[in-house]
């Protein structure tokens, strides 16, 4: 995938689709976000790690940068490729973090609508709590979506949401204004929780994904104190139903709903997705574990708003 292709498809702007990169370990069909895809690569040398989690198989040095190695195949407990020398390389980039994963083979890229990918039932890869993030249907074929953000807290939970960064903040006060959160993730959608609560704002709204959140919104009555209803709106971009950039726009492109403050956190922010948001009227983006600056962001922008002197 050329650098010029992937750039037309990340500056594509709240189609409600995503790109997927379809891969194979033995018979199964699994998918990656192409955003979070930087490239792939031949199996090269690696070096292994003492003390590692037995799905890091050690680093590698494709070229100037040292990049942890994951045995997907051992994480997901599949049987290894009779020919490891024929397996690839896709070396991610998401979190701010660049991390390979190895797999047997990768098989092309489909475009899908979020309205097309389904949430797993709890058999599959360990249902809502597991690392399948949704099934997606395409061309009869199905295509089961991982999270790979959960599948590197498990590995390394030092490199997710620390809840802990709210103590840096000091002590603060109570705030019962509504903050909306759209998160499809149960594990990240309970620690942003948590993490707003530690932080005083006690009033949260939780949402399984866009659609969702976009439901909620718009049965608010365009008239009264908005803000006593919905503060802010935290989004989350990668949700079955309706992602965090269609969310963004149908909010933005309402008269009455645009004056919701409304945050992308996503483990997907860099420079391209930034444009792509900063187009689509998002407030603020940041990456996902940022939660201490995310709170200061809420801080602000509901101070901005007025909303605080309104409650």
């Amino acid at each position: 995938m050329s650098n010029k292709n992937k750039q037309e498809i990340l500056l594509e702007s709240g189609t409600n689709e995503i790109e997927i990169m379809e891969f194979k370990i033995g018979n199964n069909v699994f998918g990656i976000n192409v955003a979070k895809v930087k490239e792939i690569i031949m199996p090269c040398p690696i070096k292994p790690m003492p003390n590692a989690h037995p799905s890091i198989e050690g680093v590698i040095k494709p070229r100037d940068m040292v990049i942890t190695l994951v045995d997907l195949p051992e994480y997901l407990n599949l049987p290894p490729s009779e020919s490891d020398e024929r397996n690839l390389f896709i070396v991610t980039n998401f979190n701010q973090m660049h991390i390979a994963f190895r797999v047997h083979n990768v098989v092309g890229i489909d475009r899908i609508s979020w309205t097309d990918i389904e949430k797993p039932d709890k058999t599959i890869y360990g249902g809502q709590d597991g690392v399948a993030t949704g099934i997606a249907q395409c061309e009869g074929r199905l295509i089961t979506i991982l999270d790979f953000e959960k599948i590197v807290a498990d590995i390394s939970p030092e490199t997710s949401i620390q809840i802990s960064d709210i103590d840096k903040l000091g002590e603060r006060p109570l705030n019962e204004l509504p903050i909306l959160v759209a998160e499809d993730s149960v594990l990240l959608s309970k620690m942003i929780h948590e993490s707003l609560h530690k932080a005083g704002y006690t009033n949260t709204i939780t949402c399984n994904n866009g659609q969702e959140a976009w439901d909620y919104i718009s049965k608010i009555p365009k008239d009264g104190d908005l803000a006593s209803k919905v503060a802010c709106i935290i989004t989350d971009l990668e949700m079955p139903s309706m992602d965090g950039h269609r969310l963004t726009k149908l909010v933005k492109a309402d008269s009455y709903y645009k004056n919701i403050p409304l945050v992308i956190f996503s483990s997907l922010i860099n420079e391209a997705m930034r444009i792509k948001g900063r187009e689509l009227g998002a407030d603020e983006q940041l990456s996902k574990p940022e939660i201490g600056r995310l709170v200061e962001v809420i801080d602000r922008l509901i101070d901005q708003s007025g909303a605080r002197e309104q409650k």
